[in-house]
């Protein structure tokens, strides 16, 4: 792309001597990643030994699956701090009362920070806070104030979740996935079959494990009560507590830990961790050399890495990380491979005693299509944690529903006809004759869902538009807010959301217990829209919804005509098909600002912000937003926070480093990033403005859920929008890139992108190559069979 020459009114005479036109591509010949550390970023790269990939600290739950196996183990990395620095807290103690080389799995595979679902976007979880710096989990509860935003949401979703097993446990009969199985898979699934009945299970090893049965659709559910309003999460007893530290202290653990593990393991948790030390991986900042240092300081030479207690628990704790990593199951070689990099050693056999005792289940794909009878089916062994695994098919089931349930085409004739566009007409028809409709375009192709709503209400219709962050649309809502309760039609007396037309915006975005819950309280002939843009990033919780039902084909797929305008839309959209084109910008709607090392990346970022895009284009600093790939490093969010603050906002901090004024994101749940600005604070917390109304974020939680928001990841900035961005590439950066996150970054200008850029080559090589890491999960599969299923004839 040719850009436009930073000068004249867009940049000072600095700028002029260092920006130049042409290709963002070309970069700054000398830029390179040696003035700092690996950034963090949102890219997922995996670190060499790493068996579940290196843990995106701003919010990237993807990884590729081969990340869950890696190179060979190196040194124990200890657990992550925010900043990628190794922290001295944690378990730590445990393994330096024991080494490792005491009868334990030896060193264990270097795992990075926890980051994505695991790391807020603002930080570091409370509970990996409490392990660090040893808060006690009373603290993370929330403030005397009553529920704060986040407990509500997770609340209610648990409600969702309780919800969900109610209507699986109403299911009585296994139905076959839509093919006939014999010989191995047949096997398979009748050891399962045995498992679920009480019967002995068989004692073969996990490549001849059991397929899950899937279970059948439910009939019209029963009428459920309304959901009770949200109550706070438990907290642990001082007994409890003080029950935890005595244990934790015989195996020389931190104290601190002490609050988190008895709010993880709940009643008896004293009891729990003496007879399974590796239990203390239920606190998310614990690893497990950190808990086999304990663990062999409480049962000595016994604690063997072969031994069950152990084992059971790796087996949950792998397919935890991999669910942070965006996964909702993993195939088994892939997970014996983990385990065995973490010093099992009979992979096979341990997985085999998981299934055994119900702690994971299994499923069986079918590969390819039906095979004649008397053949073997090819399949696929995946293996999951319930909890995903019960979402999923709940939102497969609820998919379904939806598009069986619908009760036939409207009179939407005159609406369609009316369209603004013949895109919005084509959306205005399928809805019109369908339950569930999907719509896929860039942010100019929003008006069309938006269209779509506005015709609905001129036909006497309920409707409700959400969208992932603030601002998706008039009248918009958040998915989150909508699933608490706090913001949309609210439920009827069934639980249901009162609505006869659901839109989400953003369905990229969706992971798959949120999109179960959301799908759960949709009623029986409603329609359902799930629109977005397939080329932004993923979503920060397990799962790939919108990609799966897209995959499936079973419902109408709507491709929008309306192209984003201008240079910024032709410059996005080619990033969108791996090409990073030269565009002309006449008006200067692009800029690239080539730098040398990360220090002149933060300094001209910093100019941008302040004078350069005010003063051409009159947009105010306020309305710039900087997009940067890490946290972490000399130009991630933190360094960009600290000098813009220092320009924009100078003070001392006083407010826990924050100051009234202070642009600030708030996360009070991870995957949602919030812009706010500070107003004051005092013995409740930090008092923020967030859209005219006022929060309090509990002074205890404002470290690891409060952030300076002038510089933000992609990740975050994933649903909004902004008149101008400034996108900063230092060298550092170059491994972080991907098409989805530039796609993401540079589509989040309105009318202005200055890109700061210092990776050379590498950000063309990201666009045309570097492509989503992919994600495994059962959606598709599932909407696939049952579709296949409504399709057979009645016996």
């Amino acid at each position: 792309m040719k850009g436009a020459q930073a000068e004249g009114d867009t940049a000072d005479a600095d700028d002029q001597a260092r920006a130049q036109p042409g290709a963002v591509g070309a970069g700054a010949a000398g830029a390179d990643g040696t003035d700092g550390a690996q950034p963090e970023g949102e890219a997922d790269t995996a670190d060499a030994g790493d068996p579940v990939g290196s843990q995106a600290d701003a919010g990237e739950p993807e990884a590729d699956t081969a990340d869950l196996v890696g190179a060979q183990p190196a040194g124990e990395g200890g657990t992550a701090g925010p900043d990628g620095a190794q922290p001295e807290g944690g378990a730590g103690g445990a393994e330096a009362a024991a080494p490792a080389g005491d009868g334990g799995p030896g060193a264990e595979p270097l795992v990075s920070g926890r980051g994505g679902v695991g790391e807020s976007p603002a930080g570091p979880t409370p509970e990996a806070g409490a392990a660090q710096d040893g808060p006690e989990a009373e603290g993370a509860a929330g403030g005397d104030g009553g529920l704060s935003e986040a407990q509500a949401e997770l609340a209610a979703q648990k409600i969702e979740r309780e919800r969900i097993a109610r209507r699986k446990a109403e299911r009585e009969h296994p139905v076959d996935a839509g093919a006939k199985l014999s010989g191995k898979a047949a096997d398979l699934l009748a050891a399962v079959r045995a498992v679920e009945s009480g019967a002995k299970p068989s004692a073969v090893y996990f490549d001849d494990a059991p397929a899950a049965p899937r279970k059948a659709a439910p009939a019209p559910p029963a009428p459920r009560p309304a959901a009770p309003a949200p109550k706070a999460a438990p907290v642990p007893s001082a007994d409890a507590v003080d029950g935890v530290r005595a244990v934790l202290a015989r195996g020389g653990a931190p104290e601190s830990l002490a609050g988190p593990v008895a709010a993880a393991l709940g009643d008896g948790a004293a009891e729990e961790l003496a007879e399974n030390p590796w239990r203390l991986l239920a606190v998310p900042a614990v690893r497990p050399t950190q808990a086999d240092g304990f663990a062999r300081a409480l049962l000595g030479a016994g604690a063997g890495p072969g031994d069950e207690r152990r084992t059971a628990v790796l087996v949950g704790w792998l397919l935890e990380q991999a669910g942070l990593k965006g996964h909702t199951a993993l195939e088994a070689p892939v997970l014996e491979k983990a385990l065995a990099q973490y010093g099992v050693p009979d992979p096979a056999e341990a997985l085999e005693q998981a299934i055994a005792e119900a702690s994971v289940l299994v499923f069986h794909e079918p590969l390819g299509p039906p095979v004649e009878e008397g053949e073997e089916q090819p399949v696929r062994i995946l293996v999951g944690l319930e909890g995903a695994a019960m979402a999923e098919e709940s939102l497969a089931d609820g998919l379904a529903r939806l598009s069986g349930t619908f009760a036939g085409p409207a009179d939407w004739g005159q609406a369609a006809s009316a369209a603004p566009d013949r895109s919005s007409g084509e959306l205005i028809r399928a809805v019109a004759g369908h339950g569930l409709v999907t719509h896929t375009g860039g942010e100019a192709a929003r008006a069309e869902p938006l269209a779509l709503a506005a015709a609905a209400r001129e036909l006497g219709l309920r409707v409700c538009v959400a969208a992932h962050a603030p601002g998706g649309g008039p009248d918009a809502v958040t998915v989150a807010g909508l699933l608490s309760g706090q913001e949309g039609p609210g439920r009827d007396e069934d639980g249901q959301f009162a609505l006869d037309l659901l839109v989400v915006l953003d369905a990229p975005q969706l992971d798959v217990e949120s999109a179960a819950a959301l799908v759960e309280g949709v009623p029986d002939g409603a329609r359902l829209v799930l629109s977005g843009d397939p080329g932004v990033l993923g979503s920060a919780g397990a799962g790939r919804v919108f990609a799966d039902v897209l995959a499936a084909r079973t419902c109408p797929q709507l491709v929008s005509r309306t192209p984003d305008p201008g240079p910024l839309g032709e410059l996005v959209s080619g990033v969108g098909i791996g090409e990073l084109n030269q565009v002309d910008a006449p008006g200067k709607e692009v800029v690239i600002v080539p730098v040398q090392d990360a220090g002149e990346a933060v300094h001209r970022a910093v100019q941008l912000v302040a004078e350069s895009v005010p003063r051409a284009f009159g947009v105010p600093a306020d309305g710039v937003q900087v997009i940067t790939p890490g946290h972490g490093g000399p130009a991630g969010t933190r360094a960009l926070n600290a000098a813009l603050k220092e320009r924009l906002n100078p003070g001392p901090g006083r407010f826990g480093g924050f100051d009234p004024g202070d642009r600030v994101v708030h996360v009070p749940t991870p995957g949602r990033a919030l812009p706010a600005r500070v107003v004051s604070a005092d013995a409740q917390g930090l008092h923020l403005e967030r859209a005219g109304a006022r929060i309090v974020v509990p002074k205890e939680l404002v470290e690891s859920q409060v952030r300076h928001g002038w510089a933000v990841t992609a990740h975050q900035a994933v649903g909004s929008r902004w008149p101008a961005v400034v996108v900063v590439l230092p060298g550092d950066a170059a491994q972080a890139l991907s098409r989805d996150w530039v796609y993401t970054a540079f589509g989040r200008a309105e009318r202005h992108l200055s890109v700061v850029h210092g990776v050379d080559q590498a950000l063309p090589r990201a666009v045309a190559e570097v492509l989503p890491k992919p994600r495994t999960t059962r959606l598709t599969g599932l909407l696939k069979a049952l579709a296949a299923a409504g399709e057979q004839p009645e016996q």
